[in-house]
């Protein structure tokens, strides 16, 4: 697991979770949730704010999990599943085509650089990330090794 790129996937998630409580025609716009003035109607305002504070709280998890513990990666998990099924949902929800081949593209492309940052490597392997070198393999270093 890669800490680092997790707690800035959850830092810009965040970001964006707070923007769109603020501001629902930054979600609205780009997937097609406008009347034909391209104003964003209350009660899809009320509806989109829910999605925005998950985001933002998501995103906060993993920005402020401990180290080392299980909590960046169960958060980790809350994201990957709230993307995956914005994917699911918004793909087959959205008016137009586009807009919903544009809303799974996105969802996913999110949903996926958490998992690739739960499957990559630590950078700081070995004992500065708290494991101990195994020097059973290294025979050079026991007396009569080769």
């Amino acid at each position: 697991m890669r800490e680092s790129f997790l707690r800035a996937v959850g830092a810009a998630t965040a970001v964006y979770g707070l923007a769109v409580a603020a501001r629902p025609e930054l979600l609205a716009r780009p997937s097609g949730l406008v009347d034909g003035d391209g104003r964003v109607a209350p009660a899809t305002a009320v509806a989109l704010r829910p999605l925005a504070w998950r985001d933002a709280a998501s995103g906060i998890a993993m920005l402020c999990a401990p180290r080392g513990g299980p909590a960046l990666r169960t958060a980790t998990a809350v994201r990957i599943a709230a993307d995956f099924g914005d994917a699911a949902l918004l793909g087959v929800t959205l008016p137009g085509r586009d807009r919903r081949r544009a809303a799974v593209a996105v969802s996913l492309a999110w949903g996926a650089l958490s998992v690739a940052g739960l499957l990559m490597g630590d950078r700081r392997a070995g004992p500065r990330a708290g494991i101990a070198p195994d020097h059973r393999a290294d025979r050079s270093a026991t007396p009569g090794g080769p």
